[in-house]
């Protein structure tokens, strides 16, 4: 049996040379530019009182911050170039190793995903199928050794912002069974995606179109049928990716029967405008707006969860939807329950509607699920007992 394809990948020291820039980048100029402000403020005061003429403790105090932050600076971008150096000859531990570095990999790309690819390329997830924490190729025989039960029904699943495939598997430890497992004694083949989830989300859906169009093509047997499960941002990949035109005979959205988004924003997350909103309002002060830049690092997958996706990428019309939204509350009907949703996402987003009358998924089967979180939806009784039915 082929075992799964293991790319090189970054290495631990690749993550400590962002970890370094970052330092510098964030930390460092953040904590000059506040002081500076701070001290502009003070001195300012001192200035009028002497007629407008920096004093002496101004100008020497100015010289010592300067000095200093100047060194940590240097500091930070030589340790940065160094470990990049090291890392270029492939020595060291694997980022991809073990389920830490994972995490840590997932979260980065998630919040800085869009600059990673730009930048440091080695450390940008590609989207990819994955099994048993690698990549699996899209070829007939590597497929059909990481699959060797495949059926014709494939149920894909797809993570959220800063998530790995691994989180699919909430609540296994403790003896559940998880969605793919409980789906694969249905007849279904489960297929579990990691995506670079800090690019745009019309992006990361083309990617997530071919990627299924070489699944289907290369599946060890013929696709029946395609159900789509996505997480919170996985959902709105799911429908960039059903909006993009394929060119081929038999595109594999053809084949989509269903469609399942779990918490997702589809009208947009209050908490991607809070940090949008906070970013503008602290660059209002200079004493803020270093903290503002920090919020501005965010990549373009989280500044897209404002708004979702909008009327312009309709649902396949063929496909029957099935969104699922939660409450920290037993009634989605209670204040509580009403304004902070599952604590990222309300349920009129959930269902793709506003007050305004936007129904993005008309007829589509709704179920809300109370008394849990955004990430209790990855592995919900509720929920078991409808993918069961949903997907007979």
């Amino acid at each position: 049996m082929t075992a799964p394809h293991r790319s090189p990948g970054p290495t631990v020291l690749d993550a400590l040379s962002l970890l370094s820039e970052v330092a510098d980048e964030l930390v460092v100029k953040t904590v000059r530019d506040t002081h500076y402000a701070w001290a502009d403020r003070v001195h300012g005061l001192a200035r009028r009182a002497s007629g407008g003429t920096s004093t002496v403790p101004e100008l020497a105090h100015r010289g010592i911050a300067a000095a200093v932050y100047g060194g940590l600076s240097v500091g930070f971008r030589a340790a940065s170039k160094g470990l990049d150096a090291v890392a270029a000859t492939g020595v060291g531990p694997r980022l991809e190793d073990d389920a830490r570095g994972r995490f840590v990999s997932a979260a980065v790309n998630g919040l800085i995903g869009d600059r990673l690819l730009r930048e440091r390329p080695q450390l940008a997830i590609p989207m990819a199928v994955r099994r048993e924490g690698s990549d699996v190729r899209l070829e007939r025989q590597e497929l059909a050794a990481a699959f060797p039960a495949a059926t014709g029904r494939v149920v894909v699943f797809l993570h959220g912002l800063c998530e790995n495939e691994s989180y699919w598997d909430r609540g296994r430890a403790e003896g559940r069974p998880t969605y793919g497992e409980a789906l694969a004694e249905r007849g279904w083949t489960p297929v579990f995606l990691r995506t670079n989830t800090g690019l745009p989300l019309r992006e990361n859906g083309v990617a997530l179109s071919a990627l299924m169009q070489r699944l289907v093509e290369e599946w060890p047997t013929p696709v029946t049928r395609i159900a789509l499960v996505g997480h919170s941002m996985g959902g709105l990949v799911v429908r960039a990716a059903g909006a993009v035109a394929a060119d081929v005979e038999e595109p594999w959205s053809g084949r989509v029967s269903d469609v399942v988004t779990l918490g997702t924003p589809h009208l947009g997350a209050p908490i991607a405008r809070g940090v949008g909103q906070g970013s503008r309002g602290m660059a209002r002060l200079p004493e803020t707006a270093a903290f503002g830049r920090i919020l501005d690092w965010r990549s373009t997958g989280v500044h897209d969860l404002v708004a979702g996706l909008a009327e312009d990428v309709p649902p396949l019309p063929h496909a029957r939807y099935r969104l699922v939204a939660a409450t920290l509350t037993t009634s989605p009907r209670h204040p509580v329950g009403r304004y902070v949703g599952d604590l990222l996402v309300r349920p009129p987003s959930a269902y793709g509607r506003d007050r305004f009358g936007t129904e993005l998924f008309p007829g589509a089967d709704v179920l809300h699920v109370g008394r849990t979180d955004h990430f209790g939806l990855l592995n919900h009784p509720d929920i078991h007992r409808a993918l069961a039915e949903w997907l007979a």
